[in-house]
């Protein structure tokens, strides 16, 4: 099972600053990447294009967007297809990001029609997941995870194909603050989401992988990635300079 390494760019970069930084993340680790990586990167829309075409001819180098609306087409006024992100050279697009849960206001249930929809038109689907501080000081993180994870998988078959869909556990108190979950937390954490999977998939949930999102960043990436039921990494403040998302790519 690879590891995915994920860059989310967020609200951050024109084209041409994506083209360039997607360019340079290639030039630093696409010779050196290990066998058992691959990246992903996730630009604003706008930039989709030009960060496609810095990543053309490596297999191993991706494409995905941020968010995504679950119709075809439609009078929806800014949102996005998953026909367009195919279109647009994507392989994956994310759901349920706690920045689209907790400022936008996306509902467990919103999360999980896109999460089904993506899948079914075609895209691989990242669905994030994670905790409030208030929720883990009330030692509530696996009823949370629980609850977030039967929501945005109802709709999916139970026989999808596992390698499309990944699960993000990203603490919502450790995103973009410079806190990040120990060793132990994030242990449990994915322990738990393993464990729902296995419940919800049988034994094809072995094979969903289970990245860590929150505050990762050259000097740590490498402790988290090697801890059990870590499949890789969700990077947003470190993943905007090639330099600094290339070390965590090749952390080891």
């Amino acid at each position: 099972m690879k590891k995915l390494m994920a860059a989310n760019w967020k609200m951050y970069k024109t084209a041409e600053e994506a083209f360039d930084t997607a360019a340079e993340l290639v030039a630093l680790c696409g010779a050196s990447l290990p066998d058992d990586r691959e990246v992903l990167v996730i630009p604003p829309f706008t930039a989709l294009g030009r960060a496609g075409q810095a990543l053309a001819g490596n297999p191993r180098f991706l494409l995905g967007g941020q968010n995504f609306y679950p119709e075809e087409q439609g009078a929806f006024t800014g949102e996005i297809s998953p026909a367009m992100l195919l279109d647009a050279g994507c392989a994956f697009a994310l759901a349920g990001h706690s920045e689209r849960r907790h400022v936008m206001g996306e509902t467990d249930e919103m999360v999980g029609r896109k999460v089904a929809f993506g899948l079914e038109k075609g895209l691989s689907v990242i669905l994030c997941v994670g905790e409030r501080i208030e929720e883990r000081r009330a030692g509530q993180v696996e009823d949370v995870l629980r609850v977030q994870l039967d929501k945005g998988l109802a709709g999916v078959p139970r026989d999808v194909d596992p390698v499309r869909l990944v699960v993000a556990y990203e603490p919502v108190w450790a995103i973009g603050t410079g806190e990040v979950a120990g060793p132990e937390e994030i242990v449990q954490a994915h322990g738990a989401v393993r464990r729902e999977l296995l419940r919800l998939f049988g034994e094809a949930g072995h094979e969903v992988r289970v990245q860590y999102g929150g505050s990762v960043k050259p000097d740590n990436a490498a402790e988290i990635i090697h801890l059990d039921n870590v499949d890789g990494v969700l990077v947003g403040g470190a993943s905007l300079r090639a330099d600094s998302f290339s070390r965590i790519v090749l952390a080891d």
